[in-house]
């Protein structure tokens, strides 16, 4: 039996080999059949097994390629743990370098003064965090309002506008604006100010307007001779804050505005120049022959004076009429 199968298997070879590709075959048997050939194709299923058994064609086969003996498999196995492994590590080295050069979130406070770009210093700002990063800077003005600041911040020598409205700075130290020789206003608003050095603001060369507006101040420091405008309305000068002869050099001065301060006298003498005079709410008591006009002089006219306030004290305006004679305008006031 064994003997009979095999040499079946050899004949079943032989006819294989001997015969067409199946597709050809296919063609052929397409071809009969288009001109109504009678074939027989009563074929023995275990022959067609055995045909297609033994045809040698190749074959493709899906799957992956077995690893070396001498490499240990799970060093491939997990290809992407190790990718992923890899951009931790390097993740955890970019975060532990950042912490090493963060700045320190505690502000810190750096004495101020300088005159010149650096960094802030104030209890909002980051310690070396520049003034500008803090504040508005729009080309030679500064804005530092509201934002808590205890001090002046160093500021640009290019710097001619600053403005601190509205903050808790308590003191004006002569560093404060030392160098700023372009600075023409500063505006400190309603800050609790209660102590300026007395050169704080005299060795500014350009400075023409001064704010010291809402403050605690109790003398008035020495200004430049450049000055234009003066507000230092509601302070505490009283009949000691003002230095005598404090306006006298001041040749450009037009706008004089001290009132609520409890001023007993009018801070005489006063420039040509002023235009505007407002005491307001003080306690001045009395106006002096001399006080705007020249009694050695009758035809002394003083033109550019022509808005003085002197309403909320207690003077009498109609008793001494010959002190504001000269004067375009009559000082609003008591005149009962």
């Amino acid at each position: 039996m064994v003997t009979l199968r095999l040499m079946w298997g050899l004949l079943v070879l032989c006819v294989v080999a001997a015969s067409p590709r199946r597709y050809v075959r296919q063609a052929e048997l397409d071809k009969y059949g288009n001109n109504n050939v009678d074939l027989d194709l009563n074929v023995d299923t275990d022959d067609v097994y055995d045909y297609y058994d033994g045809i040698d064609e190749p074959q493709i086969e899906i799957g992956t390629l077995s690893p070396d003996e001498d490499i240990d498999p799970s060093h491939h196995a997990s290809l992407e743990e190790e990718e992923e492994e890899e951009v931790e590590h390097e993740e955890r080295r970019t975060v532990e370098g950042s912490e090493d050069n963060e700045l320190p979130i505690k502000p810190q406070l750096i004495p101020s003064g300088s005159g010149e770009s650096g960094t802030l210093m104030g209890p909002s700002a980051q310690g070396g965090m520049g003034t500008c990063m803090l504040c508005t800077c729009l080309v030679g003005s500064v804005y530092c309002d509201d934002l808590k600041l205890d001090r002046v911040p160093p500021l640009s020598k290019e710097t001619t506008h600053f403005y601190a409205r509205y903050n808790k700075i308590a003191r004006i130290a002569k560093s404060s604006f030392a160098n700023l020789n372009k600075l023409k206003r500063i505006d400190l608003t309603s800050n609790g100010i209660s102590s300026i050095d007395d050169d704080a603001f005299f060795g500014l060369p350009a400075l023409e307007e001064l704010v010291l507006r809402e403050n605690s101040i109790r003398q008035l420091p020495a200004l430049p001779p450049s000055m234009i405008l003066i507000d230092a309305s509601l302070n505490h000068l009283g009949s000691t804050g003002i230095q005598r002869e404090a306006f006298k050099d001041m040749p450009g001065l037009l706008y004089l505005y001290l009132t609520d301060n409890n001023i007993d006298h009018i801070p005489v003498p006063l420039p040509d120049s002023l235009r505007s005079l407002h005491l307001q709410n003080n306690n001045i008591q009395m106006i002096h022959e001399d006080t705007f006009c020249n009694p050695h002089d009758l035809n002394y006219i003083r033109n550019a004076l022509e808005d003085v306030r002197l309403d909320g004290n207690p003077i009498n305006l109609s008793r001494t009429p010959q002190a504001y004679i000269c004067l375009p305008r009559i000082p609003i006031g008591a005149l009962i």
